[in-house]
């Protein structure tokens, strides 16, 4: 798909595979590839011919080494941005961090998001990948939380999805230290879920990929995926168990169960129909999406 300055967007077999494409950068984030993987994660999210997201790096060096750092040591002051990228980032007195916004982007969408991490991950660029689904890694790739050697702190809703997926004592240890972590110990600790030559990362990525595109149902996914993430943050079983019922009982008369059902029991491959665009229950969504806000100057 055309249209895009700093990523690729390409779709093969149910597949959208987006690429960070600013090498020379070692595809480094900017208020423009911020904006343009919100809107390929919204473009994956209206075709019903989508059906899984993997986002990779362009190069063999990195998969995202962070926020583009080419302004120097004002990089991170929000007064001296462009007019322009300040008025569209600002709510209420507090200017929006832009991996904050990609990774909820990711949290928020309808399909499965694999990271196909091929080198670098430093920064932006590994806490947006917390927010994907599964992460696989190239034998080379490197994760970085450096935010306290900057003198800032960590963003991307990180503080929120690494304790979850890593345990709040390696979250810790590996942002007050801000060290590099290798592929094998993010494996070890949670962080990915498998390492693997260079030249076999997206070949894995897309296996993982082409076995839910083969076998799930689109709908089924969408809910799934929403189900799991949003849970993380109940008090109790019985959140989870209301949930269930009310969707397990919407879409228990589907033509989608009666196919899911009648495959199995035929012993041949389903074809689910059923289109995230248009069949999704009413029930769905059953929370309110916060707004941003800037709570201390309301006070």
């Amino acid at each position: 798909m055309s249209g895009f300055e700093t990523i690729r967007f390409d779709v093969d077999r149910g597949i959208a595979t987006i690429t960070l494409a600013r090498p020379e950068r070692m595809n480094t984030m900017n208020a423009t590839m911020t904006l343009e993987l919100i809107r390929a994660l919204d473009t994956a999210d209206a075709d019903d011919d989508v059906r899984v997201v993997i986002v990779t790096g362009e190069g063999g060096r990195a998969f995202c080494a962070g926020a583009d750092i080419s302004g120097g040591a004002e990089t991170f002051d929000y007064s001296r941005r462009d007019a322009a990228v300040r008025a569209e980032a600002e709510r209420g007195g507090t200017y929006r961090d832009s991996g904050g916004r990609v990774a909820l982007r990711i949290f928020n969408a309808l399909k499965p998001v694999i990271g196909a991490i091929n080198g670098a991950a430093v920064g932006a660029g590994a806490t947006i990948s917390l927010a994907m689904d599964v992460r696989l890694a190239a034998e080379p790739a490197r994760f970085g939380f450096p935010f306290v050697r900057r003198g800032i702190v960590p963003e991307s809703a990180s503080s929120w999805f690494l304790p979850r997926i890593v345990g709040i004592s390696t979250a810790l240890e590996w942002t007050l230290s801000g060290r590099l972590v290798g592929a094998a110990e993010a494996k070890e600790r949670g962080l990915v879920r498998s390492v693997h030559a260079p030249d076999e990362l997206l070949p894995a990525a897309r296996a993982l990929a082409a076995e839910i595109v083969e076998n799930a149902a689109p709908v089924s996914v969408a809910l799934t995926r929403q189900m799991m993430w949003r849970m993380l943050g109940s008090d109790h079983p019985m959140d989870a168990h209301r949930l269930d019922s009310r969707l397990v009982q919407a879409l228990g008369s589907s033509a989608d169960a009666r196919e899911g059902v009648g495959a199995f029991l035929e012993k041949r491959p389903a074809r689910f129909e059923g289109r995230v665009s248009a069949d999704m229950p009413p029930a769905f969504p059953w929370w309110t999406e916060p707004e941003f806000q800037d709570q201390k100057s309301e006070r």
